[in-house]
């Protein structure tokens, strides 16, 4: 017989609710965070809701992949008929789910100045971080790295996107835009470049000294992490972009 510790059987300072309001949701591990969703326990064995989270943690896991980034993208058949969640309490974890990615992507609406890669990729997130096929994407700046706007130049496979350096740049002249910040997302979550990020790249950094358009950076986003190729590449000081 296997017997399912509830909740209600801790003390009070060792339930998850109790540990958050008193030291922070940084304090509870990720079962826990995924137990005060859900509220009660179910599913198999009848499972606390410590254990239940502990249980959607495991079956999300198990082809070695990060629960969480499985998590990310869960639906609600997913959580109700291999995970055993009830409609509601799916729904629940969907919203909060849901919630965060807006959270993350509303970060930097007060600021409009782009001064960091960060900023750039917190501002591309909702169009480019989660999404199934790969996209390719442009902020818009003026001469003070001011935004004026993104547009997503071309969406592709799951694994393959097409941008051509003159579909780019008639975006930007046609948007009245004199710096640029470019992006494409890599569904694998990997945020390494390719051999094809690097020879676009290099053909944008000498379009934009042909035509006195800046660009100031080329990001690939993935997984919740961003990667920004003037940081992590010598190309910038290959090509000079005066900005």
């Amino acid at each position: 017989m296997t017997y399912n510790l509830r909740i209600t059987d801790l003390p009070l300072t060792e339930r998850p609710r109790e540990r958050l309001i008193a030291h922070g949701a940084k304090s509870l591990a990720n079962a826990e965070l995924l137990a005060i969703l859900l509220g009660t326990g179910q599913g198999p064995g009848k499972l606390s809701a410590v254990g239940l989270g502990q249980h959607i943690l495991q079956k999300l896991g198990e082809d070695q992949r990060d629960p969480l980034t499985v998590l990310r993208d869960v639906s609600v058949p997913e959580l109700t008929q291999i995970l055993g969640v009830g409609e509601a309490k799916a729904a629940t974890i969907l919203a909060a789910i849901e919630l965060g990615k807006r959270i993350l992507a509303s970060r930097p609406a007060e600021k409009s100045v782009i001064d960091d890669p960060a900023v750039a990729a917190a501002i591309l997130s909702t169009d480019l971080m989660w999404q199934a096929q790969e996209r390719f994407a442009i902020l818009l700046l003026d001469v003070k790295h001011r935004l004026l706007g993104t547009r997503v130049i071309s969406i592709g496979t799951a694994t393959e996107t097409l941008a051509h350096p003159r579909d780019i740049f008639r975006e930007v002249i046609r948007q009245g835009a004199v710096r640029a910040i470019v992006a494409h997302n890599h569904p694998s979550g990997s945020t390494d470049p390719s051999p094809e990020d690097i020879a676009l790249t290099r053909q944008l950094l000498s379009g934009g000294q042909i035509l006195g358009l800046p660009l100031l950076d080329h990001l690939i986003l993935g997984d919740g992490n961003f990667t920004s190729l003037r940081q992590t590449t010598k190309l910038w000081q290959e090509f000079p972009q005066g900005d």
